[in-house]
């Protein structure tokens, strides 16, 4: 389970990068009831995604030279510049170099060795995310990757997950689950999945933040109003929940949770 007691490789931190912040803020707010908080003019046009107050993501306006629109995931680290060199070794790319964040905290940019962009954040004076699992907040982080092996190995040697393995429903494999070292499978906050077995996943390897909603289907139906696609309709997944895959009008993948309601 996801939470913000963050210990090294767990999601501490994610954004948005978008052609136009204007309109990606009103699509979120009017799907998450999310207000963008600008960081101020020293910070670039970046601003925090903030819900009752609480930071539940971040966000800026990216030019085409910058990547296409997309949400990053960042996973914690106690030393950004000692995962940069990992990353290397372990045959990733260091796309921005370690940097401080002002006295917020430092942070890198990387894709893994199958082209998946992720990110890292070294706390400073922000230590995370404010709030996860909630209602319109992060609650679960998806790999897709051409060769789910060789991803793990790579991650395991950067930030040290453990794995735990799920039978598919359909009968056709496995699902992988990752939790922190030492925490224990019911620390997981993330899965990795073949390519090759979802035919919605057609782009090459990245990484797809799952959101906490109350109800999905009314989720779905919100994000089309909004001007969002649906990329996987509503489906069911026992003892898990009900889920969707989403685009939002720029481009931006990524998913919505109705998570099991367990009983006290």
């Amino acid at each position: 389970m996801l939470t913000t007691r963050f210990v090294t490789g767990t999601p501490n931190w994610l954004d948005l990068g978008t052609p136009d912040i204007e309109a990606a803020n009103a699509f979120y707010g009017g799907l998450f009831g999310w207000t963008f908080q600008s960081a101020g003019p020293e910070a670039g046009g970046y601003g925090m995604y903030q819900l009752d107050g609480k930071t539940v993501a971040g966000g800026m306006t990216v030019g085409p030279e910058q990547g296409g629109p997309g949400w990053t995931i960042y996973f914690q680290s106690p030393d950004a510049d000692a995962t940069a060199k990992a990353v290397e070794q372990g045959g990733g790319a260091v796309l921005f170099e370690p940097m401080d964040v002002f006295d917020m905290g430092r942070m890198a940019v990387f894709t893994d060795p199958a082209g998946a962009g992720f990110a890292t954040w070294q706390p400073g004076r922000i230590k995370g995310l404010d709030v996860v699992n909630d209602p319109n907040t992060l609650c679960w982080a998806e790999l897709y990757t051409d060769d789910p092996g060789a991803g793990l190995n790579f991650y395991s040697g950067i930030f040290g997950w453990e794995t735990s393995t799920m039978p598919l429903p359909d009968g056709t494999g496995s699902y992988t689950m990752v939790n922190p070292a030492g925490a224990g499978a019911e620390a997981m906050f993330g899965g990795i999945v073949p390519l090759a077995a979802d035919p919605v996943e057609t782009d090459g390897p990245y990484w797809l933040p799952y959101f906490e909603v109350e109800d999905c289907d009314a989720s779905v139906a919100r994000a089309q109003q909004l001007g969002g696609k649906v990329r996987l309709a509503p489906v069911d997944m026992e003892g898990v929940g009900r889920f969707a895959k989403l685009a939002d009008p720029a481009g931006a993948r990524f998913a919505v949770m109705q998570g099991v309601q367990t009983e006290a």
